[in-house]
């Protein structure tokens, strides 16, 4: 028996009534912009080159020179070219860190100069990263590979998970610029940068930051990777001819063509950047993403899941179909994924299929894996921003099954108000970004 005191309070149980419902008042999502752009690519490092490299139809396809590709099925790649990480990263740092994060950190100060942002005191708890990569560090395990064969395990540094695991390049663009808000990677295969731009998005409609730097980066020329790639068969072996190897929707595609790189926006919320008197390129509007639930490297035969993520991202930002102008397709250059994303297009768009303007840029830069979303997104900015459809190249023989309208060889003068960017990646995932010319 438990007895109570009866000098002490009572404690009530009468059920809570309330008055009236609480109804909480809608809020609106805060809008975001994009203010600033940074490209380490295979075509030009910067947006200004690199945007100059794609209306201008250049292919960045070559022979691998990373390693020796003697013995391999695919010799090509997509490098990056003339590229110094000392410009942007102390010696120490480029030493002790992969390719990947030299180039997430190049593009993250890149992208900054461009917007003409810098992280005040005050503010850097509002100021986050996020970023995506397909693999990480594998160059630097690799290597760290070789060593613990050939010299022991007392050989290994000290730096190697540091300097390999894949939040590491999110982390070093924080500690580089001050930024102490949101701080987060996905590796979400192929569709890690569009995902890792979504989420930024997302936060800054919320409020959980002002500014978010976004986007991707992988080095993944080695030699696993490209082996490993060799095997599953889904590289171009156009050995012979590497800048029409990558060829998305022509009848001849054979494969991707692997290629590195990184990409970074910086998204602000629009008082936010108004207030700066800034550059705004375009509005990010929506995003969606589904997965396929269907095979580890196939996409399922119905489209399924890339038309959901499409429709998602323009439900997400209260368009119709019919209001898109234009579509950076993930465009991989592959039988199977061409077809599907064709299906998926039409299945979304319907009749409007046929009016809109579609192209891959990965018929110039390769597939730059997990940094091929943000790569694209720029692509797709820089296109609302001037008025020209970058084209896809090496298109000469059309596919019964790709049927539409894929800008062939030659960029095109359109006006484009609305602009919608694929990436979909392995295990069927895939994020769908929708970006509008801003009109204030």
């Amino acid at each position: 028996m438990v007895t109570v005191d009866s000098d002490q309070p009572r404690i009530t149980r009468e059920p809570y009534i309330q008055e009236e419902p609480a109804v909480r008042p809608a809020v609106r999502p805060r809008r975001v912009v994009v203010t600033g752009l940074g490209v380490v690519s295979p075509v030009g490092i910067g947006a200004e080159s690199f945007w100059d490299a794609l209306t201008q139809g250049k292919s960045g396809v070559g022979p691998i020179t990373r390693f020796d590709p003697n013995g391999y099925d695919a010799r090509i790649a997509a490098e990056v070219k003339g590229f110094d990480p000392h410009d942007y990263m102390d010696r120490k740092e480029v030493r002790r860190s992969d390719t990947f994060i030299h180039y997430a950190v190049a593009a993250a100060r890149l992208a900054m100069e461009d917007s003409g942002f810098k992280v005040r005191n005050g503010e850097a708890e509002n100021v986050g990263v996020s970023l995506g990569s397909g693999m990480g560090g594998v160059g630097l395990l690799e290597q760290a590979c070789k060593v613990l064969n050939e010299r022991g395990p007392s050989r290994i540094s000290p730096y190697i998970i540091p300097g390999m695991i894949p939040n590491m390049a999110a982390g070093l663009i924080s500690i580089a610029i001050g930024a102490r808000g949101p701080n987060l990677s996905t590796s979400t295969a192929c569709a890690a940068s569009n995902h890792a731009i979504g989420g930024a998005f997302r936060l800054v409609q919320a409020g959980d930051a002002e500014v978010m730097l976004a986007g991707g980066s992988d080095a993944l020329v080695t030699p696993v990777v490209v082996a490993g790639f060799s095997s599953l068969g889904t590289l171009s072996r156009r050995n012979e001819d590497p800048t029409r190897a990558s060829r998305p929707f022509d009848l001849g595609r054979d494969g991707f063509v692997l290629g590195e790189g990184a990409g970074i926006l910086v998204l602000e919320e629009l008082e936010h950047a108004l207030c700066r008197g800034c550059r705004i390129y375009a509005e990010l509007v929506g995003y969606g993403q589904s997965a396929d639930a269907y095979h580890i490297t196939a996409p399922a035969p119905d489209a399924n899941g890339p038309a959901r993520s499409m429709a998602r991202a323009l439900e997400d930002a209260n368009l119709i179909p019919a209001a898109v102008d234009y579509v950076n397709a993930h465009g991989t250059s592959t039988p199977a994924n061409d077809a599907n994303e064709t299906a998926a297009i039409k299945r979304v768009f319907g009749p409007h299929a046929r009016g809109l303007a579609i192209s891959s840029t990965k018929s110039m830069m390769g597939h730059l894996m997990g940094a091929a979303g943000a790569v694209e997104a720029i692509a797709t900015c820089l296109a609302i921003k001037h008025g020209i459809v970058p084209p896809t190249i090496n298109y000469e023989t059309p596919d019964p099954e790709c049927d539409l309208d894929y800008v062939p060889n030659f960029p095109r003068a359109l006006k484009v108000n609305v602009a919608l960017s694929n990436a979909f990646g392995f295990g069927g995932t895939n994020a769908s970004l929708v970006f509008h010319c801003f009109t204030g």
